[in-house]
């Protein structure tokens, strides 16, 4: 059996950069791509089809009996748990990071994200980066990590798709094994029970004091999840 491909997917605001170090931690052909407006992909607009497009290319890219394993963090969650979706069995495994929450029962917390893509034609992509930067450092985040005001002015329509697309009701169909990893301390796992609820085959993995930034500051602890799902994928 070929190696396993294992796709990465970042999230709002940051680009293929947020996985460096990953390649050398995870036993696998590991590829961290751009989302649409994001990286590479600044000058291409969001659409739900758009980013979906940017894991077919990837997975076109290899043979058909080659594992292939989708890891999406946040924003890459919700995509890659979309393409799952439309793909069911197309997957030899799913990862989900700081991506199971779904936004149809927590109107607070959809709001808090929906009124902040308002403030960004107000405020601006770059005062808005210059602000928010802040928050992501005290979070521990460091270095090239931290985005820049390309990332931020594609976070409204991005937003937009995963508060009217993305939700549990997604999992059902999907028949490989889907780990939901989620930071004890990260609002976006709030429903990380719900979402196993809705799987074939779930499995739960609490990272302890990490938040929503879980691939920045706990690397180890998020590669050994990764290299789980492609050593099952390789022993399947």
């Amino acid at each position: 059996m070929p190696r396993p491909l294992v796709i990465l997917l970042h999230g709002t605001r940051f680009n293929a950069r947020s996985w460096d170090g990953y390649a050398d931690l995870v036993d696998a052909d590991v590829r961290a791509v751009d989302l649409p407006g994001h990286g590479v992909r600044a000058g291409q607009p969001w659409t739900t089809d758009a980013a979906l497009a940017v894991i077919d290319d990837e997975v076109a890219t290899v043979t058909p009996d080659t594992p292939v394993v989708l890891v999406g963090h946040s924003l890459g969650g919700f995509i890659a748990t979309t393409w799952a979706q439309r793909h069911p069995d197309a997957l030899a495994g799913l990862v989900l990071v700081g991506a199971m929450a779904d936004p149809r029962r927590h109107r607070i917390l959809t709001r808090a994200y929906t009124d902040f893509a308002k403030l960004l034609p107000v405020v601006g992509p770059q005062r808005m980066a210059s602000i928010a930067n802040t928050v992501l450092r005290v979070m521990g985040m460091r270095g090239d990590a931290i985005p820049d005001a390309t990332g931020y002015a594609v976070a409204p329509d991005a937003w937009h798709s995963v508060v009217s697309e993305a939700g549990c009701h997604q999992l059902p169909d999907v028949s490989c094994p889907v780990w939901l990893v989620a930071g004890a301390l990260d609002q976006l796992a709030i429903d990380t029970r719900r979402y196993a609820r809705a799987c074939q085959d779930p499995r739960i993995v609490v990272v302890r004091s990490a938040t929503h930034l879980l691939p920045f500051t706990h690397k180890r602890q998020l590669a050994e999840v990764i290299n789980e799902a492609a050593g099952v994928v390789a022993a399947a």
